[in-house]
């Protein structure tokens, strides 16, 4: 309690004094929550004890003895150890979690905008858009795209084949696999100057703009700079990067990289719900922005477009990102019901599969739990840091 919202003291009694019996509640109320604690976490050890059940994280350098069908490092059946499933199940998990931002980023963006177009079926087609996916349980739309959609889909022998390259069945999609070699690195050097320059030459803009009113095209020369100049540095290097293409090999194909039906039914699934409160979260922030802002753009002679994008979306953001930050959250979260499908993400292979072979609940979903509060914590972090960035100075 604030000390300025204290009556003052009506008598010389030390407990007659509000401050101080403010104080003593305080007091009694937290060791009353740590004789909880401690009751409740006593309590717990005794009984591990008196079951017998191993305590601690020992387990951890045990051989697993179990397949994952994804790993994004290496792993073996015969000698990772369940330290080894931990980083495979959170690797997969930050997979999805990425993945399905990015996708559901820009679908909802698009579905947002829309929703406010003045073309009568693109905005109906965005409204059924929102009101279906919005209203049906996230997990039976996993469960669709898994059972329903994806597994309709041919065997190998009769994949839906795009450019002889990528090709598409009930085992997943198949696509290019690249082989870096010798001279490589001078490519993913030239890649991260381009981003560098890109940046800085944004900032330029901006304030050339500030200063002028003139415009540059940015979006065109960032582009020009991010794509010409690492193909510049492939053929001046004797193109260094290859690529191992899927073939088809018996009942099965061999080579090139698989996304197996589980990722992408998962995707599919977060990605598309997670959009529809995107895409509402971008119309609130649209329709906030005052009107008279862009009628006076139109005046200028500028086109819908460009008042969109120079107008519009950056006074709509700082009303768009802070529900966003909770539908990224939720995203994250969401993607613990990939157990249902069989995925191999955190839960699935952590909480899941290690829990049932050694018994250690406890430090295993005190584990778990601590990873998704780590990400959820980062993730409000870093959007709250670029929302007070976005923020208009003086309010």
């Amino acid at each position: 309690m604030n000390k300025t919202q204290l009556p003052e003291s009506t008598g010389n009694g030390f407990l007659n004094n509000p401050q101080n019996r403010a104080i003593i509640y305080q007091v009694i109320a937290l060791l009353f929550v740590i004789f909880l604690a401690y009751y409740f976490t006593n309590n717990m050890f005794e009984n591990v004890e008196k079951r017998g059940i191993t305590t601690g994280f020992s387990f951890l350098d045990d051989v697993a003895g179990f397949g994952i069908s994804q790993t994004l490092v290496e792993y073996s059946d015969a000698t990772s150890s369940y330290y080894d499933v931990f980083v495979i199940g959170l690797l997969n998990t930050l997979l999805v979690s990425v993945i399905g931002v990015v996708f559901a980023s820009v679908l909802g963006l698009l579905i947002g905008v829309g929703r406010l177009s003045a073309n009568y079926l693109i905005s109906r087609l965005s409204l059924v858009y929102i009101e279906t996916f919005r209203n049906i349980p996230i997990l039976l739309q996993i469960l669709f795209w898994y059972n329903v959609v994806l597994a309709s889909l041919p065997s190998p022998r009769q994949s839906f084949s795009y450019f002889d390259s990528f090709f598409l069945n009930n085992r997943g999609l198949l696509t290019p696999e690249p082989i870096f070699e010798s001279g490589s690195g001078f490519i993913f050097t030239a890649v991260i100057l381009s981003i560098v320059g890109v940046f800085f030459l944004a900032r330029w803009a901006k304030k050339r703009h500030d200063l002028s009113g003139e415009e540059f095209p940015i979006f065109k020369v960032s582009v020009a700079i991010l794509v010409l100049s690492p193909v510049l540095v492939y053929f001046v290097t004797g193109q260094p990067i290859g690529a191992e293409y899927p073939e088809l090999k018996g009942f099965n194909f061999k080579g090139g990289i698989t996304i197996i039906p589980e990722l992408l039914a998962l995707i599919f699934a977060l990605s598309i719900y997670t959009a529809t409160y995107i895409a509402e979260a971008v119309r609130a922030g649209i329709e906030a922005v005052p009107p008279g802002q862009k009628e006076a753009a139109k005046s200028l002679g500028l086109k819908d477009h460009v008042i969109l994008r120079k107008v519009v979306l950056p006074q709509a953001l700082r009303v768009i990102i802070p529900p966003v930050i909770n539908q990224y959250l939720n995203l994250v979260k969401n993607s613990s019901l990939a157990t249902a499908i069989g995925y191999p993400e955190l839960v699935t292979l952590f909480s899941g599969t290690t829990l049932n072979q050694v018994g250690q609940a406890i430090e295993i979903i005190l584990m778990t739990m601590a990873v998704y509060l780590t990400i959820s914590i980062v993730i409000s972090l870093v959007l709250n840091w670029v929302n007070a960035k976005m923020a208009i100075k003086g309010r």
